[in-house]
């Protein structure tokens, strides 16, 4: 398996920063200065490989829907057809199992989406009108329920594929759709993405000081030599005479606008792939606010404080709002990058605020701080959903009145210009048992199996 390969395939998993740079260091050691080479040793210091246990109890992956082999493989049976022995057919996809019921319903002559014992099912003559003469009302009852099953699992995985999704875009924007062909293009833009992607999965850990921040001093450097024509091991391979021959700037910058589309990425673009980001940031916030929307009313959340409380379905809740203001802060910089900033005077979906858990609350209330001024200026709004469905307007101004009032800038707190940010220090990854940092992975794993942390009662 090539360098690359495995490069790739961290994009679409959750491995430690450190662990990333262990796969970084053979490729890039030929192509750095010393200071360079030093700074990527001392954050490979604490990897899997060199840690004191050559262990981490941190899970590699993010968290996949069950599939629904069981309910597909049992609907198989009922109707005696057969499934593929491929790998296709584990039916963990929505589609695979959207296309074995696209097979079987019609042969009960049954509707895909209706489902509804009373009104759904066939009688007898309808049976003999479908060509189930020979079928009794026991034996098609039986199918249609399995059927019904099926369909009931689909929509499941569905809407937990759908929510896989939007953590992924919380965590690192469209990261886990670049492909293999995009990531060889370049050493050094492919080294960016690959580490910078590893810092934006970081979990969150259970603090009042704020989180890491994705963009640290590895990322840093590894961004300056993908910045002009000293990009790359293309200088050093080529050497002065051929150089001038050679592209000034092979950077990938395409690729690193779907993961970090600062302004400064942004800028090498070309205004139509910069309006395909666009397009792409604002449909996603679409479907985003619909799942806010579907969320919000299900509960009966507290806006002013946004204090999380028994019956609140925080996680979807949480997910989604990381994806929402994931996608909100870089549909901004492309609105910025275009010169269409004038679209804000009319139209400025504000930032959505996650739920916070009532014992955090407490510890900040305890040192003395208050409540997050944004979680005012978001009271103090229109819900993001009401205003792309058009039913009420947000503009510049509100926004602005509403930061003001809250003794918020509105363009530095991210309200409505890009957020700016500086360069984090280099920190080793915690080993982290519901957001608490554990020194030891081992004593971790154990902490994580007894549910410690959890906010489970464990003993009577």
């Amino acid at each position: 398996m090539s360098d690359f390969t495995l490069l790739h395939q961290t994009l679409n998993q959750r491995p430690r920063p450190e662990d990333v740079v262990e796969l970084l260091l053979p490729l890039l050691r030929k192509q750095l200065t010393r200071a360079e080479l030093a700074l990527l040793e001392r954050a490979a210091a604490s990897s899997v490989r060199k840690n004191t246990w050559h262990y981490s109890s941190m899970p590699t992956e993010f968290v996949r829907p069950v599939g629904a082999a069981r309910q597909a493989r049992k609907a198989a049976e009922l109707f005696a057809y057969p499934l593929p022995a491929t790998d296709q057919s584990d039916f963990s996809q929505p589609a695979q199992v959207a296309i074995l019921l696209g097979e079987l319903s019609p042969r009960l002559g049954k509707t895909v989406g209706n489902n509804n014992y009373r009104t759904d099912r066939l009688d007898r003559a309808g049976r003999t009108a479908a060509g189930l003469r020979e079928l009794s009302r026991r034996r098609y009852n039986k199918l249609f329920r399995g059927l019904r099953h099926l369909e009931a699992k689909l929509e499941r995985l569905s809407a937990a594929e759908r929510q896989r999704e939007f953590q992924l875009v919380s965590k690192h924007s469209f990261a886990h759709e670049i492909t293999a062909e995009d990531l060889e293009r370049d050493l050094f833009s492919a080294a960016f993405v690959a580490y910078y992607t590893a810092r934006c999965n970081l979990r969150s850990e259970f603090t009042i000081s704020g989180q890491q921040r994705p963009y640290d001093k590895v990322a840093d450097m590894l961004f300056r030599r993908c910045r002009g024509p000293q990009n790359g091991a293309l200088r050093r391979w080529l050497g002065a005479v051929a150089e001038a021959e050679a592209p000034a700037n092979p950077t990938n910058w395409p690729m690193l606008a779907q993961v970090y589309p600062a302004p400064e990425v942004l800028a090498h673009l070309t205004d139509e792939q910069k309006g395909q980001l666009l397009g792409r940031w604002t449909a996603l916030l679409t479907d985003l606010a619909e799942q806010l929307r579907v969320v919000w009313a299900a509960g009966t959340f507290r806006r002013e404080s946004m204090v999380v409380k028994r019956g609140d379905d925080s996680s979807t809740w949480n997910v989604t709002a990381g994806a929402w203001n994931k996608a909100r802060d870089n549909w901004l910089n492309l609105l910025h990058a275009l010169g269409l900033e004038w679209v804000l005077d009319d139209f400025c979906p504000g930032k959505v605020l996650r739920l916070m858990a009532a014992d955090v609350v407490q510890w900040h209330r305890s040192t003395g701080g208050q409540l997050d001024p944004n979680t005012q200026v978001w009271a103090a709004l229109p819900l993001p959903w009401e205003v792309l469905g058009n039913t009420t307007s947000c503009g510049r101004t509100l926004v602005a009145a509403a930061c003001q009032a809250a003794g918020l800038d509105p363009e530095k707190s991210g309200w409505l210009a890009p957020r700016p940010h500086g360069i984090a220090p280099l920190r080793p990854t915690p080993e982290l048992v519901h957001g608490v940092s554990i020194s030891n992975p081992y004593l971790a794993l154990i902490l994580r199996q007894n549910k410690v942390f959890s906010g489970k009662q464990q003993f009577n």
